[in-house]
């Protein structure tokens, strides 16, 4: 069976990247296998939060999953802290991890920056618990972007040392999903940087809440250079933001970087970003007003995650209980 797993932190707005990255790709997935789509609160937690903002954010991550076209009837959506299992795994997982593997993680290295003394624990075994997060439902599928596939590739580590030490095969190693045309989407406002929630630049950014005139104004504004589109994709090698507009219509327009390439090709950038501004509103703008809807019954997005929670625990129950099993510990 195909059991696919993945998640999203709830840690300000959802953007464009978030959307073409991840969303659009988890919708096509669900006739593949069962789907679970998670909120990954105590991932959140890894950086100071504000308790009213992180409620907050975990429903609206909840109400973009739904307005993106996540069915619930077809997939279960819950947030990761209504799952004691995520917790109580990622400890059994920690002590199957040596620190050599977690030095290695780039993405620690990157955020904790020249400041790593300070750093958090949390952030540091940030991996482990991603594993647990996965390895809790025994997913044989995780859709991820480039910047996580390094942690999946710790999973499977992880996931062999466990088999190995116990001699059985238990978790199953998870394969990534790298989907779309998309795997990667730039900032606006410089093509060599991803594009960040946590930017302080707006304008860098299309939020999935955007209004139509602000989406027009962010990708009129969008950094450029001074040639004509090119007729190759080897020409995108050294041009950045050409590359990611281009990407960002072919995703949208749920066409081949190569195809929008052949559309362009010799035009100016006023031809494309019309184009794409047009493609833009008529995809995000649906979402946006699905999600104000959401958000206005917090109390119905909740019962989602309530009943989301309920089914992720009937399959996450079983294999915890297992694991404690084979690690030795007394039965409850």
């Amino acid at each position: 069976m195909t059991r696919i797993l993945s998640g999203m932190q709830p840690t300000n707005q959802l953007h464009l990247g978030n959307y073409l990255g991840a969303l659009k790709n988890w919708v096509a997935l669900q006739d593949r296998g069962e789907n679970l789509f998670c909120v990954v609160d105590l991932h959140a937690i890894t950086v100071p939060q504000d308790p009213e903002t992180l409620i907050r954010s975990t429903r609206e991550i909840a109400a973009a999953y739904i307005a993106a076209g996540i069915d619930t009837a077809q997939s279960i959506i819950f947030a990761q802290s209504h799952v004691s299992a995520h917790a109580e795994l990622g400890w059994i997982l920690g002590c199957f991890t040596p620190l050599g593997w977690l030095n290695r993680m780039t993405q620690f290295k990157e955020k904790a920056g020249k400041d790593r003394e300070n750093a958090l624990l949390g952030l540091y075994g940030y991996p482990v618990l991603m594993a647990a997060d996965i390895l809790t439902y025994h997913a044989t599928h995780v859709p991820v972007g480039e910047d996580q596939k390094q942690h999946l590739e710790l999973t499977r580590d992880i996931a062999g040392a466990f088999n190995r030490r116990y001699e059985v095969d238990f978790f199953p190693l998870p394969e990534p999903q790298i989907l779309g045309e998309a795997t990667r989407v730039m900032s606006l406002r410089d093509g060599t940087k991803k594009m960040s929630k946590s930017d302080p630049s707006d304008m860098s950014r299309i939020n999935m809440t955007d209004s139509p005139d602000l989406i027009a104004q962010k990708i009129r504004k969008a950094k450029t250079d001074p040639d004509a589109l090119p007729f190759s994709p080897d020409e995108l090698e050294t041009r950045p933001e050409a590359d990611n507009l281009l990407t960002l219509y072919a995703a949208l327009s749920d066409v081949s970087k190569r195809a929008a390439i052949a559309r362009f090709a010799g035009a100016q950038f006023s031809l494309l970003k019309a184009e794409l501004t047009e493609v833009a509103i008529e995809k995000l703008g649906p979402i946006a007003a699905r999600m104000t809807a959401l958000m206005e019954d917090t109390a119905a997005i909740d019962a989602i995650l309530r009943d989301g929670a309920e089914k992720a625990n009937a399959i996450a129950q079983p294999i915890l209980a297992e694991t404690k099993r084979l690690v030795g510990f007394l039965p409850g």
